[in-house]
């Protein structure tokens, strides 16, 4: 990680050094990110490398890999106090309550389905159009999509007049969740979470929280918003092996048969093939030898992150934000992708379209000539993406836009010096 930081004064967006650059500054960042020489990563969003807190405590555990919640012996026992302690750790990182269940998966999506796999019978599911494709696909086709608000607060009142009308004249008592995003993968900004949750609660639903890019940028407290159900990637909070978790209200959870059979989710199997009880809590939708290094990488970054700063950690990550957006910004030809207002609150991602380029080819040539990673595409979130290119086009007035969109996307580990070089590069594109 680079303390020592010197912005490129030939710039004309880095004239004014930030004020955390320099000799001298104290590192506040807790978490060092694992990278190779030369390549510069500005592609988190979609995959974030590897926390060496990740690494180490992965590298540790490895001599005494053996079965979990399977095995009698000192390498089982450890493996299994390991693997439980993780949960805990994700418990206190999110601020689940004591009685919600903790559940491993492999990522936001799989989480997301076993929540639709999960659903009562007859439940109603209510969403945006704007939702990654997480957050839309697995529901029930039957199921509400608001149309993409222009502000967070359209966002909460779309919602408050969508729940008073399908209550009106139905069952109080029918189920339903709304599914929303914590902050866009698409743009980054940040959605109004408490308050739709309130809106949610006071019509009798319940709500799930897509933070998968929420949760690397900033403290996800399940009680204190007041949220029902989370799902999170490791892939995306510096735990890249291959694990997620669901964390929320148990009753649904454990009245839904196992999202997968087999062992560990049964407590009980009989001669017959109907003679089966299943478990409850987290181990009935954990069939199988689980992912005993993905827990353990996941639960120590978020016991290294939920130790950090992470004021110290939001201001860094919005003064080097502010730099890529003011810099995009000053390159003609250049227009940035968004939802609501330009000054509404968003994390460490930006999508962007370059006029008279695919951004195919940009991408390309960002990684070949200057071993820069960004994204390019859709971004898994197709409706919406290609919704926001056609506003940015009309914007500057352009009649043919790229069909895809780029995007630069920061965290632990960025520095001046990846945003100035991503700058210079297209600048001389």
């Amino acid at each position: 990680m680079n303390t020592t930081l010197t912005p490129v004064t030939t710039l004309p967006w880095a004239a004014e050094p930030l004020p955390w650059t320099g000799p001298g500054r104290p590192a506040t960042r807790p978490l060092d990110v694992l990278g190779v020489p030369g390549q510069i990563n500005l592609d988190y969003a979609a995959t974030a490398p590897c926390a060496s807190v990740a690494a180490d405590a992965v590298t540790e555990l490895l001599p005494w890999y053996a079965s979990v919640h399977r095995g009698a012996g000192q390498l089982s026992r450890r493996c299994t106090l390991a693997y439980e302690r993780a949960r805990e750790e994700v418990a206190d990182f999110l601020g689940a309550r004591a009685d919600d269940h903790v559940i491993f998966t492999r990522n936001t999506t799989d989480a997301l389905n076993l929540l639709a796999h999960a659903l009562p019978a007859a439940s109603t599911v209510v969403t945006f159009a704007s939702e990654h494709h997480a957050n839309l696909l697995p529901w029930p086709s039957a199921a509400v999509r608001l149309p993409v608000p222009a502000s967070p607060g359209a966002a909460v009142r779309a919602l408050d007049a969508a729940l008073r009308e399908l209550r009106r004249g139905t069952d109080p008592g029918r189920p339903v969740l709304v599914a929303v995003t914590g902050a866009g993968n698409v743009t980054g900004e940040r959605w109004p979470v408490a308050a739709l949750a309130r809106v949610a609660h006071r019509h009798g639903a319940r709500i799930a929280l897509d933070a998968a890019q929420l949760a690397p940028h900033a403290p996800v407290d399940i009680a204190a918003l007041g949220v029902d159900y989370v799902a999170v990637s490791g892939h995306k909070l510096y735990a890249p092996f291959g694990t997620g978790v669901l964390v929320g209200r148990g009753d649904w959870l454990d009245a839904a048969p196992p999202y997968l059979s087999g062992g560990g989710a049964s407590a009980y199997v009989g001669p017959a093939t109907h003679q089966v009880r299943w478990a409850t809590g987290p181990a009935r939708h954990e069939a199988g030898t689980p992912n005993l290094l993905g827990a353990v990488a996941l639960g120590a970054v978020c016991a290294a992150l939920g130790a950090a700063d992470r004021a110290a950690l939001h201001d860094d990550e919005q003064a080097l934000l502010a730099r890529l957006r003011a810099g995009l910004a000053a390159l003609p030809g250049v227009e940035e992708l968004r939802l609501f207002d330009a000054a509404e609150p968003r994390v460490g991602i930006v999508s962007f379209v370059v006029a008279g380029r695919e951004s195919a080819t940009v991408a390309a040539e960002l990684a070949t000539a200057h071993g820069i990673g960004v994204r390019d595409g859709l971004f898994c979130a197709h409706p919406l993406t290609r919704r926001l290119i056609a506003e940015a086009a009309a914007r500057r007035g352009w009649r043919n836009p790229p069909a895809t969109a780029l995007r630069a996307s920061i965290g632990l580990g960025s520095t001046v010096e990846h945003v100035d070089r991503l700058l210079t590069a297209l600048a001389g594109r």
